[in-house]
């Protein structure tokens, strides 16, 4: 071994020294972001760690809105954490952490931020149990100026998107941080506790009270996590191939009630057909809740949520179409920033088309078409960017007309064989986590073999009506001489200005 001299020894000393410090300077515990760094929701999810599951164990009283229990949070942090935020607005008796108490107050700015700072800092890819406990009347609660929470006459709603979480269980709330989940809520005798996935069991620990236990083994997304509490008939089935089939309806629907059993009990035939387009459906159970608490629909995992007035006019399948199509475009495969809805409600609206062809109201090339010669140039349809609406028309029609109509000219451009290759290698791919929209396009042009950026800026991201035809600037939706209403088209319509009226983000 070579010797160093003294003036050699003392550099590398330095350096050493210098390096230590850089290392532990660099090191240093901090807090966590209070965001992920999502444009439109610079508040939405955290910084810090990632979740594994949620243990939601609650007590609700219909009577007077009062919300109580506690959530256990499985994680795994990310960094070394001086503190850490969950996205929460109720109020909170105590946080602990690994059992040991946490100090915790809420961001005095209204934000849905609930800021945990541990006894001592937590170590870099520690797994960590965050046991919070709280009460509070949810529906009292204002986040931004909003309340998700949606008081019944009998019960109460938490289904809401972009959030929903904050007013129920405490959460990373955003798309990118899936979990699974244990959902328990005891609630009177004459009402029931609908959630996600599987109902494991309903038990009674004291008289007039029941606990329903409900548990989702497959990643999910916080603002798909949903609890339904109300007097529903409930009904429990199986599908064709053995899955749990559950599904609830509010008997307020009166004269609409029958419709919607129509439409909503078909989900398994649905599914089925969907199967064949996109690939396997993605999750362990299947069902639906039809309320008269919203005028909306959510595509819960497993269990969608329907507003009644989908079934005004009768049985409406092309919303349980819509809403199931999102089981693998959105739930299993989830958007990566809210500015990628388009993965979300242009595939779902585009399911829709596809339905309505099995059911023979409409091929979706007579549907693209019809949407496309019906809009005139300055309709606002051709204003709003499908590829980055801005959150304040995250949920306008031109994200589900015109992103469907994306899908066609696709279709168009690359053929059958390639388009539905494409859809059911997106949801293989991505299947239990998130994705972007640059990331769609570049399995387009992979498995198409073919350049389709141009054909993207056209249709998503550029104002203004495309050309189409066979001359025109963009792939042709059909040759039509003139525009033809298929069957089905009112009631898409219908489904979509009722799907969008409620979501005013």
């Amino acid at each position: 071994m070579r010797l160093r001299t003294r003036a050699g020894l003392g550099a590398v000393a330095t350096g050493i020294a210098t390096t230590l410090l850089t290392a532990t300077a660099s090191a240093a515990p901090a807090a966590g972001a209070p965001g992920v760094g999502d444009p439109y929701y610079p508040y939405a999810g955290n910084g810090g760690y990632d979740v594994s599951h949620y243990d939601i164990r609650l007590t609700y009283q219909p009577a007077t809105d009062l919300l109580s229990g506690t959530t256990t949070i499985l994680a795994k942090t990310t960094q070394d954490l001086s503190s850490f935020d969950l996205d929460f607005g109720l109020h909170v008796n105590s946080v602990r952490i690994n059992n040991v108490p946490a100090a915790f107050h809420a961001d005095p700015n209204e934000n849905g931020e609930l800021v945990v700072t541990p006894a001592k800092p937590l170590a870099k890819n520690q797994t960590i149990t965050v046991v919070v406990n709280y009460a509070d009347t949810p529906s009292k609660v204002v986040i931004d100026g909003y309340t998700a929470w949606k008081k019944t006459a009998d019960g109460a709603l938490a289904v809401d998107e972009p959030q929903n979480s904050q007013w129920w269980f405490p959460a990373n709330d955003h798309p990118t941080d899936k979990a699974t989940y244990d959902i328990s809520v005891e609630v009177p005798d004459n009402v029931a506790a609908l959630s996600n996935g599987t109902l494991v069991r309903t038990t009674k620990q004291r008289a007039g009270w029941t606990r329903w236990n409900w548990r989702s083994t497959q990643p999910q997304a916080t603002y798909l996590a949903t609890l339904e509490v109300g007097a529903f008939q409930v009904n429990q089935s199986t599908t064709p191939d053995g899955k749990p089939f559950v599904t609830a309806y509010d008997p307020a629907a009166g004269a609409s009630l029958d419709a919607a059993k129509a439409s909503v009990e078909r989900t398994p035939e649905i599914d089925e057909f969907l199967s064949t387009q996109f690939g396997p459906y993605p999750f362990e159970a299947q069902g639906g809740v039809v309320s008269t608490g919203l005028n909306f629909a959510l595509e819960a995992q497993t269990r969608p949520v329907y507003g009644a007035s989908f079934f005004r006019s009768g049985s409406n399948t092309s919303v349980v179409a819509h809403e199931n199509a999102h089981q693998w475009f959105g739930d299993a495969v989830s958007l990566g920033r809210w500015s990628d809805i388009w993965l979300n409600e242009g595939f779902a609206s585009y399911a829709e088309f596809l339905w309505s062809e099995h059911e023979g109201e409409g091929t979706p090339a007579e549907l693209a078409q019809y949407i496309y010669d019906s809009a005139p140039a300055d309709d606002p349809l051709w204003q709003v960017l499908p590829g980055d609406p801005g959150a304040e028309n995250q949920f306008d029609n031109a994200v589900y007309d015109r992103g469907a109509l994306t899908l066609q000219a696709l279709r168009t451009a690359v053929g059958d064989d390639a388009f539905f290759t494409i859809l059911k290698t997106w949801v293989a791919q991505h299947k239990g986590g998130d994705a972007r929209i640059p990331q769609f396009i570049a399995l387009a042009e992979r498995i198409s073999g073919k350049p389709l950026q141009d054909l993207f800026t056209t249709w998503l991201f550029t104002k203004g009506k495309p050309a189409v035809g066979p001359n025109g600037a963009t792939a042709a939706l059909r040759t039509a001489a003139a525009p033809v209403a298929p069957k089905s088209y009112a009631k898409i319509q219908q489904t979509h200005e009722l799907l969008a009226a409620a979501h005013q983000y």
